[in-house]
C-alpha cells in the first residue's frame, strides 16, 4: 500500500497517491454533510442554520489540530524522504505529545466557554438552544479528530494513503446510519445528529490508531523518556505551529464571516449553511490534491530531487486547473439543483440566496485551487510560513470586503459572496511573485 514518491512516473505516481487521500477527504465531509441533509429534511431550516453556524465554529477549531497534524506530516515525509529513520521518529514522538496536548486544552476551553463563543457569533436567541446543544455534543469527540488525523497523516508522509480512505469509508457509512436512525426513528432532534457523529469520529481515529500500531511496527513510538535531540523541539513546533495558524487562521476568517453572515437573519444563515457544505465538496479534490502534493514535494526535497520538483508543479498545476474548471461549469449550470439536496423545495427565497453564493464562488475555483497548491508547496520545501503569509493575505482581504460591503444596502450579502475569491486571487498573485523570486535565486 506504500508508494515511494521519488521514483517513476511523476504525474501518475502523483494522482495514485492523491486519489485515495481525495476521495477520503470527500467521505470526511460526509460526516457534516450527513447532518446537514438529514437535519434541514427532517427537522427544518431553523435546525438547519444551528447545524450549519455550529460548523463554522467546528471547523474552525479543529483546523488548529488538523493544520499541526499536516505540518507534522511533511515534516514526517521529509525525513522519510531522506531516509533518517530516528529523525522521523523523534518528530513523531514530539508532535504527538505536543499535538495531544493543545486538543485537550482546546476541548477544555469549549467546554467552559461555549455560551460566550455562540454570542461572539451574534446567533439568534431563537437558535442559541439548539447551538449550544450540538456543540456540547460535537466537541465531546474532538480527541477523536486529532487521533484520526494525526495517524492518517502519518502514513500518508510514508507513501500509504488508501488504509485511512478505509476507515474512512466505513465510518462515513456508519455517520449515516446512525444519522438515520437517532433523527428519524428516536427522535433525539439535533442532539441525534451530533451523537452520530461523535461516534463515528471516534470508530475511525481509535480503529487507525491500532491499526498504525499493530500493522506497522516502523511507526511505533514510546512517549517516555522524551530526550530528543537539540533543535528538534523547534523543528516540530515550527511545522506544526506554521501550519495550524495557517489552517486556524484560514477558519477563524470564515468564522468572522460566518458572523456577519448570522446578523442577516435565518434565512441567510440557512441558505449559506447549505451553500458552504455545497462550495466545500466542490473544490475539497483541489484542496485534498495541494495536500498530496505537498508529501510529494516533501519527499523529493528531502531526497534531493530537484528536477522531480520543478516537474511536479508543473504537472500538478495541469491537473488542478482542469479539474478546478470543469467543476466550476458544473457548480454554476446546476446550483439551484444543488441547494434542492439540502432545502425544501418550497423556500424559494433560500434557494435563490444560495445558488447566489455558488455562483459567485465555483465561477472563481481556479483560483483556489493555485491557492492550495502553493500552500502546499510551501510546506513541502521547508517554508511553511510561507503559507501562513498567503492565508493572510487571502483570509485578511476576504474579512477586510466583506465588512466594507455587506453593510451597503445597495450589495448587502453578495458584498461577503464577492469578498472571498478576490481575496483567493490577491495570494495567489503574491505566492507566484515569491515563488518567481526563489527560482531567480537558485
Amino acid at each position: 500500500m506504500k508508494k515511494d514518491l521519488t521514483q517513476g512516473n511523476v504525474t501518475k505516481n502523483m494522482l495514485l497517491f492523491a486519489g485515495p487521500m481525495i476521495l477520503g477527504n470527500l467521505l470526511q465531509q460526509l460526516y457534516n454533510i450527513a447532518d446537514t441533509l438529514i437535519v434541514g429534511q427532517f427537522l427544518g431550516s431553523d435546525a438547519l442554520a444551528a447545524v450549519g453556524s455550529a460548523y463554522t465554529l467546528m471547523t474552525f477549531l479543529t483546523s488548529i489540530l488538523i493544520g499541526m497534524c499536516m505540518g507534522s506530516g511533511a515534516l514526517f515525509s521529509y525525513y522519510f524522504g531522506k531516509k533518517e529513520e530516528g529523525k522521523m521518529k523523534d518528530s513523531i514522538r514530539l508532535s504527538f505529545v505536543v499535538i495531544g496536548a493543545v486538543t485537550v486544552l482546546l476541548n477544555l476551553l469549549v467546554m467552559a466557554l461555549r455560551r460566550p463563543i455562540l454570542r461572539i457569533l451574534q446567533v439568534p436567541d431563537t437558535l442559541m438552544e439548539m447551538m449550544h446543544t450540538y456543540v456540547w455534543i460535537i466537541f465531546t469527540g474532538i480527541f477523536f479528530v486529532f487521533l484520526y488525523n494525526y495517524f492518517a497523516y502519518l502514513l500518508r508522509a510514508v507513501g500509504n494513503s488508501v488504509v485511512p480512505l478505509y476507515f474512512l469509508g466505513s465510518t462515513a457509512v456508519l455517520n449515516v446510519a446512525l444519522d438515520l436512525i437517532f433523527v428519524m426513528v428516536c427522535k433525539w432532534g439535533i442532539a441525534g445528529a451530533a451523537a452520530a457523529t461523535v461516534i463515528s469520529q471516534a470508530v475511525s481515529g481509535l480503529g487507525l490508531m491500532a491499526y498504525t500500531w499493530t500493522r506497522e511496527p516502523q511507526l511505533r513510538f514510546s512517549l517516555f523518556p522524551i530526550a530528543p535531540e537539540k533543535g528538534a523541539v523547534a523543528e516540530i513546533l515550527r511545522f506544526s505551529f506554521s501550519s495550524s495558524i495557517q489552517q486556524s487562521v484560514m477558519n477563524f476568517g470564515i468564522l468572522m464571516i460566518q458572523g456577519l453572515v448570522n446578523s442577516f437573519g435565518p434565512s441567510v444563515m440557512a441558505a449559506f449553511a447549505a451553500a458552504v457544505k455545497i462550495d466545500s465538496f466542490a473544490y475539497m479534490p483541489a484542496q485534498e490534491f495541494g495536500n498530496a502534493f505537498s508529501l510529494f514535494i516533501s519527499q523529493n526535497h528531502g531526497a534531493g530531487q530537484k528536477d522531480r520538483v520543478q516537474e511536479g508543479m508543473r504537472s500538478a498545476v495541469r491537473v488542478s486547473m482542469l479539474f478546478c474548471a470543469l467543476i466550476s461549469l458544473l457548480v454554476f449550470l446546476f446550483a439551484p439543483s444543488l441547494m434542492l439536496l439540502f432545502i425544501s423545495a418550497e423556500e424559494t427565497g433560500i434557494i435563490a440566496i444560495g445558488a447566489e453564493y455558488l455562483r459567485v464562488e465555483g465561477t472563481f475555483y481556479c483560483g483556489i485551487g493555485i491557492l492550495f497548491l502553493l500552500y502546499g508547496y510551501y510546506r513541502g520545501i521547508n517554508r511553511p510560513e510561507m503559507s501562513l503569509v498567503l492565508t493572510v493575505i487571502s483570509l485578511g482581504t476576504r474579512v477586510a470586503l466583506a465588512y466594507l460591503l455587506a453593510p451597503l444596502p445597495a450589495i448587502g450579502v453578495l458584498g461577503i459572496w464577492s469578498a472571498i475569491p478576490i481575496g483567493w486571487v490577491l495570494a495567489d498573485a503574491a505566492g507566484i511573485l515569491y515563488l518567481r523570486q526563489l527560482e531567480l535565486k537558485h
